[in-house]
């Protein structure tokens, strides 16, 4: 008879045994948090400080975020040596942050390089640590800025390495939700969770008010304008791209 492992039964149950979400603070990673909190039975939000100029922005949505589901397991992890290397509009300084532009090509300067592998190995580790079996991220892969870390061949990939470099059974999977989803089907889909869409960051700058001009502007703007609803933010510029 063959012998199969608890943890592995138990992984095959609906919502897994609990769940590491990554939140940045943007509005994919909120409606993905939304999943995943009426999925799992348990759930940890991690948020990574790794140097992008809208940094503080970004950490202030995360905790009003958490506050607003009540969710009190939560980790802000410094990951400073991915900024100190730069390399990209969002972390170096000296570059500037582009504006939207849909037809320009190859991957955009805002590209932060293999950044997502670094979040998952942290999620990874907290995971274990904490025998939970889920790792959920906000990763569009339909409708966003080309990035190679946000497609789910990469994800299934990195499924592979956490099996082969973590305790036997831990059983751990990479949940994407809203990988093949296009920005206005996300603002629709977090407004029938309940998303509070007014305490999100997007924008790539800091400030007080979203810039309207970068890239994450412009696709967040254009997600709710075809969703047919009005972005509870305040923009420099407010015109829809």
């Amino acid at each position: 008879m063959l012998h199969r492992d608890p943890d592995e039964i138990e992984n095959q149950k609906a919502g897994g045994k609990g769940s590491v979400v990554l939140v940045s603070g943007g509005m994919d990673s909120a409606v993905t948090a939304a999943m995943a909190i009426r999925e799992s039975p348990r759930v940890a939000f991690l948020h990574v400080r790794y140097g992008a100029r809208a940094q503080d922005s970004e950490e202030r949505a995360f905790r009003n975020i958490a506050r607003h589901w009540g969710v009190d397991r939560v980790q802000v992890i410094d990951l400073a040596p991915l900024g100190a290397l730069g390399g990209s509009a969002l972390t170096d300084r000296s570059m500037e942050v582009p504006a939207a532009n849909p037809d320009a090509p190859g991957i955009p300067s805002t590209y932060v390089p293999f950044r997502n592998a670094h979040f998952l190995a942290i999620a990874t580790s907290w995971c274990e640590v904490l025998k939970f079996d889920r790792i959920w991220i906000g990763a569009v892969e339909e409708d966003s800025s080309g990035y190679p870390d946000c497609r789910r061949i990469f994800y299934d990939a990195f499924e592979v390495a956490i099996r082969l470099g973590t305790r036997p059974g831990t059983g751990i999977r990479i949940m994407t939700p809203v990988i093949h989803l296009n920005k206005g089907e996300i603002v629709s889909e977090g407004v029938r969770l309940g998303v509070p869409f007014e305490h999100t960051w997007s924008c790539y700058r800091e400030g007080t008010r979203a810039c309207g001009r970068c890239d994450s502007c412009a696709l967040r703007l254009r997600g709710f304008s075809r969703a047919g609803i009005r972005d509870p933010l305040e923009y420099e510029i407010s015109e829809t791209p």
